[in-house]
């Protein structure tokens, strides 16, 4: 075998290259972790292929006389961690062979050339930790880390790491390699691994492979007591930077620095708070926030729980699910006292969600939205929740500009594909609703919020019986919330089907006596009825009980005959919305 040629800069051999002037060993491309002696015995025998190089003559080389060191155990341990970069052992070698008791030769074949470029990991993604304790009422502990560690690696700047949502959309895949999924969700790399729960213990075993070749670049597995888990997350997500030579700002350690211990079972109630947050059903919604509230009583310290009980707050409320003060209300306090002990972009957007729909305050709130951003451009729900505000006060450019942000950040959030798809629906673009309401539905056909706006678009367009058929599926699979009752009721009106929608308004009434049905649907059915003085007396009514969905009046095409009305832009002028 030849000898390297003094005008070379790179020696190739099977998946791996050295650069030799960075003096870096790579593996297809990624630079590979190999300390300074490892990395001088695999220049030495790539110096004299084929030949043996003797023990005598790599001590002199790169253990000199002045170095007070155990040779043999320095040797060998530069040979046992080189072996461990290139994937071999010492029975079978294919590149490092041991001539015993005289030294090593390296008997792979080698080209040599000039070095490739360097390829780069500025994307990733995390897929589901696996539970290895396959009790089904763990897989909330598996769900919380795995979104947790996606939290920290979504810190770092130069790292754009794919959402939970999108990357949730894995966990129950097993027919698809790693390369496929790095495809689809176009990363560079993707984080896999396990976790195990035994008592207040637990262990993390997270591994980092390449996107485009499926070999394995970084492995460690880690075991911690929960008080200390939110360090451990930390710690997985900078070793992973480290591995891919991310660098790090130091605002980006500044915000991975932001932890401390933790109650056991606080934590574990949050993370069942955000397991059940998840799902975004009235159940989901429900059962989050009391897990939330356990945590908070657990430590009342504890920012996250306080945000997330925001969160819980401040959707049941927008969905109707609850009465304002139970919603956004709630919300409003439960944000603000997050951020009196910790300031987040989640909290803050949680704090601006709760003010636009229950004080109807666009100033105050988009402030807040605009601080989430700041404190973190890469979350989505600060875009998505910005954009609605931006919809209400008929910014549509720059509504559709944070959607689509939004939309970027978690690409398969049914969630946030609402609200994208609500910027055609509200400035009449029925056709384009139409059209990404079925694309999105590809991902998921029983997302009651996908097909609650599908049934809006078909409405719009005024294909009545479709959307009386959508209508119909979503009151089924949401448990009859009133909300969705009333839009059927809507839909019937707007069909011409005035005894339908009567007769389920009535039932509104009756059901309102005993659990909250919003003032704001109600006015909605009058209005499709065009019993006008009825649907003005409702929307007073859902301006004193502070509807949240009457953040949406100025823009709302189902309310679009009633704008000439004096009433009309009464209403708008108490609500302070901006001319």
């Amino acid at each position: 075998m030849e000898r390297i040629h003094p005008s070379e800069t790179a020696v190739r051999f099977g998946v791996f290259e050295v650069d030799l002037r960075a003096r870096e060993l790579r593996k297809q491309g990624v630079r590979l972790k190999l300390q300074d002696q490892p990395l001088e015995v695999l220049l030495a025998l790539l110096e004299r292929p084929s030949e043996v190089v003797t023990r005598d003559e790599l001590q002199q080389k790169i253990w000199p006389s002045d170095t007070f060191v155990d040779f043999d155990h320095g040797l060998y341990n530069a040979i046992k961690r080189l072996r461990e970069a290139l994937g071999e052992n010492a029975e079978k070698p294919q590149y490092i062979e041991t001539a015993p008791r005289r030294g090593y030769r390296f008997i792979g074949k080698i080209e040599a050339g000039q070095p490739t470029p360097v390829r780069r990991i500025r994307s990733l993604a995390v897929l589901p930790l696996e539970n290895l304790s396959r009790d089904p009422e763990q897989e909330y502990f598996a769900d919380g880390l795995t979104e947790a560690l996606i939290t920290s690696l979504a810190k770092i700047s130069a790292l754009r790491v794919v959402s939970r949502t999108s990357a949730m959309q894995y966990k129950s895949v097993r027919n698809k390699s790693v390369s496929e999924i790095a495809r689809e969700l176009g990363v560079d790399a993707v984080v896999e691994g396990t976790v195990q729960r035994f008592g207040d213990r637990a262990r993390i075993s997270a591994q980092l492979i390449d996107g485009h070749t499926d070999s394995h670049l970084w492995a460690e597995s880690y075991e911690r007591d929960l008080r200390d888990i939110l360090a451990l997350q930390v710690e997985v997500a900078s070793a992973i930077a480290t591995e891919i030579q991310v660098k790090l700002t130091p605002q980006d350690r500044k915000q991975l620095a932001r932890t401390r211990p933790v109650n056991p079972e606080a934590y574990e109630a949050y993370l069942k708070g955000r397991f059940f947050w998840n799902k975004r059903t009235p159940h989901g919604v429900k059962k989050g926030a009391e897990y939330f509230e356990q945590a908070i009583d657990k430590d009342p310290t504890y920012a996250a729980a306080h945000a997330g009980l925001a969160d819980c707050a401040g959707i049941a409320g927008w969905w109707g699910f609850v009465p304002p003060e139970e919603g956004c209300g709630r919300a409003k306090e439960a944000a603000r006292k997050s951020l009196e002990i910790e300031e987040t972009a989640e909290a803050h957007a949680s704090l601006g969600w709760a003010i636009i729909h229950y004080d109807f305050d666009t100033l105050s709130a988009e402030k807040e939205f605009q601080r989430a951003i700041e404190l973190d451009p890469r979350y989505p729900s600060a875009h998505q929740w910005y954009a609605h505000l931006l919809g209400y006060t008929q910014r549509w450019d720059q509504s559709l500009q944070e959607a689509a942000q939004a939309l970027q950040l978690d690409p398969l959030s049914h969630i946030i594909n609402v609200s994208y798809i609500g910027c055609f629906v509200f400035t009449h673009q029925w056709d384009r609703a139409i059209e990404h309401c079925r694309k999105a539905l590809e991902f998921d056909l029983n997302s009651v919020p996908l097909r609650w706006m599908l049934a809006n678009s078909y409405e719009g367009k005024e294909m009545h019986e479709e959307a009386i058929t959508e209508r119909k599926w979503v009151v089924e699979h949401s448990d009859g919330a009133p909300t969705f009752v009333a839009e059927l009721a809507g839909s019937y009106a707007s069909a011409g089907k005035r005894d339908e929608a009567t007769r389920i308004l009535e039932q509104l009434k009756k059901i309102s006596k005993r659990r909250y049905v919003p003032a704001y649907w109600l006015a909605l059915v009058y209005a499709a009825l065009k019993h006008t003085d009825e649907a003005f007396n409702w929307l007073n009514k859902a301006y004193s009980e502070r509807s949240a969905r009457l953040a949406f009046a100025k823009i709302d095409p189902r309310l679009d005959y009633l704008r000439f009305d004096t009433r009309f832009n009464d209403l708008l002028h108490r609500m302070k919305f901006p001319a």
